[in-house]
């Protein structure tokens, strides 16, 4: 998962995105890029760590201009390495960056197409990939000045190619900005203006509309699932739609994990759909624990404190905060090297023993992916001396691996795959389960935008709405997601990088 920015305006956007990636942030860790464009040549600086880590005021001096884009990044199958740190950079057509969020799925079939239109791929990615496919379709317009039409058929022929999950910002040199999205609307994307003082409209394109409140630009809409955006440098906003056949069929887990509660995206207030999540499991949990013992409801900090509380109300149950979390230790399931997130989680949050002492405590998390993180919750919570420990997730049992550009491992590393409920509770060491039902999960999020008529929802069923996954490809991503294969990727990509380094700033 990664967050995306891109500003067209009439004064240097350096600090306007550097303010929008910091608020995005949340959706990677690993490595944030900007790129501006300053009197016709491109100012880049990109590398691992996080946003206020990686530009320093030298970068941010030299990232002058009025446009730009910028990325916040976690790998999923690629390197972690500061060589695979977007954005990325192709010097024809015209000279373009790219920053993407998601996943495509036939990446080694693009990437074969691309080396048979001879263009270099450097790097694992498949934004890299991505880039170099729509720039080759952009080069055969036979045209030193983008129309915008130009931009709509090249956005239209890499949507028959490309397939899987993309939110894309492209800078192109002269030319302007080009955003799209998926056919699907797997990943979000919105698209934001604000008036300029001398009152004309500058635009911008980001992951969630929290950054475009935080920099004070108006939210404008959603990009469709399928359409482009295109922002000329002259500050001309052309949109259209270029896929045959859209399909709104947003991921569901961006509302359950990912995203930050105040955002909105498509249509759906995120904050509302978690309340949603916390009405539908408490009353499932009245349903079937009608006798149940618990003293008090105790939510696993942050993103399943609104649910938690929900519950409790729909309980008649008090709320507590039970933990006390670390805000300087990264979200653990986003980390990667499992031994790395085993490592965190004490370091991550701290138990009240007030709270636990002598309670039946309820502990409510938003997901149960590999388990390791809930185990060791619970013996926090056994350690702080509660009685007994039941756990709620605000999210179905998820039994398959992720394609899309979440890091989900894979099938035989999910903790609910293959087992059932009280499998699942034994193992974590909790006195009783419950996870939500999916139907519940889904009208949870749908019940605040009916438009929407089906969600990505392949973790908790299988059902890959890109119709193109099959076992042999999620054996094929199982190796490339184990953290030995990620290891050596990294080494490569290490070794890669000093031999070809690019002069970042």
């Amino acid at each position: 998962m990664c967050g995306i920015v891109g500003i067209v305006g009439n004064h240097s956007v350096n600090q306007t995105i550097y303010d929008a990636l910091t608020v995005l942030q949340h959706r990677g860790q690993d490595a944030a890029g900007i790129v501006t464009i300053d009197n016709g040549a491109f100012r880049l600086r990109k590398a691992n760590g996080l946003v206020k880590d990686v530009f320093e005021p030298k970068h941010m001096q030299r990232l002058q201009g009025s446009s730009g884009i910028g990325h916040v990044r976690y790998p999923t199958a690629g390197s972690s390495s500061a060589s695979e740190a977007q954005p990325f950079y192709v010097n024809s057509p015209f000279g373009m960056t790219i920053a993407h969020n998601g996943n495509l799925t036939n990446t080694e079939e693009l990437r074969e197409l691309a080396l048979q239109q001879r263009r270099h791929i450097n790097t694992t990615s498949d934004s890299e990939v991505l880039l170099n496919i729509l720039a080759h379709e952009l080069q055969q317009k036979d045209s030193f000045k983008l129309a915008p039409e130009d931009v709509f058929e090249s956005v239209s022929a890499v949507h028959k190619l490309a397939r899987g999950a993309y939110a894309v910002a492209v800078m192109i040199i002269n030319q302007g900005l080009v955003a799209f999205r998926d056919p699907y609307g797997i990943r979000p994307l919105v698209l934001g203006q604000r008036e300029s003082e001398d009152g004309s409209l500058e635009y911008m394109v980001a992951s969630e509309s929290v950054a475009l409140n935080a920099v004070g630009f108006k939210f404008v809409r959603d990009v469709a699932p399928g359409e482009a955006v295109f922002i000329s440098n002259d500050r001309q906003l052309f949109t259209q739609q270029c896929a045959e056949n859209p399909s709104y069929s947003p991921c569901i887990f961006e509302y359950v994990y990912f995203a930050r509660p105040d955002s909105f995206m498509n249509k759906v207030s995120v904050y509302a759909s978690r309340v949603n999540m916390g009405v539908k499991l408490g009353e499932k949990i009245n349903r079937e624990w009608e006798d149940h013992d618990i003293d008090v409801v105790i939510p696993i900090p942050e993103t399943s404190c609104d649910i938690a509380l929900e519950i409790a109300n729909r309980l008649g149950l008090p709320y507590r905060q039970g933990f006390v979390k670390n805000r300087y230790i990264g979200r653990t399931f986003i980390m990667p090297g499992q031994q790395q997130r085993k490592k965190s989680v004490r370091r991550k949050l701290n138990a009240i023993d007030a709270e636990f002492k002598g309670k039946n405590v309820l502990l409510v998390d938003d997901s149960i992916v590999r388990g390791t993180t809930s185990e060791q919750i619970i013996e926090m919570a056994r350690e702080a001396g509660a009685k007994k420990v039941y756990f709620a997730s605000a999210a179905p049992e998820i039994r398959f691996p992720n394609v899309y550009g979440i890091d989900m491992p894979t099938s035989n590393e999910l903790i609910a795959h293959g087992r059932d409920v009280s499998e699942i509770s034994e193992i974590i060491g909790a006195d009783g389960m419950i996870f939500q039902d999916l139907p519940d999960l889904v009208a949870a999020v749908s019940e605040l935008n009916t438009e929407i008529k089906t969600f990505e929802t392949s973790v908790f069923d299988g059902n890959y709405v890109t119709n193109d996954v099959n076992q042999s490809y999620l054996d094929h991503l199982t190796s490339l997601r184990n953290d030995d294969a990620k290891a050596k990727r990294d080494l490569e990509a290490g070794t890669n990088l000093e031999l070809h380094n690019v002069g970042h700033p």
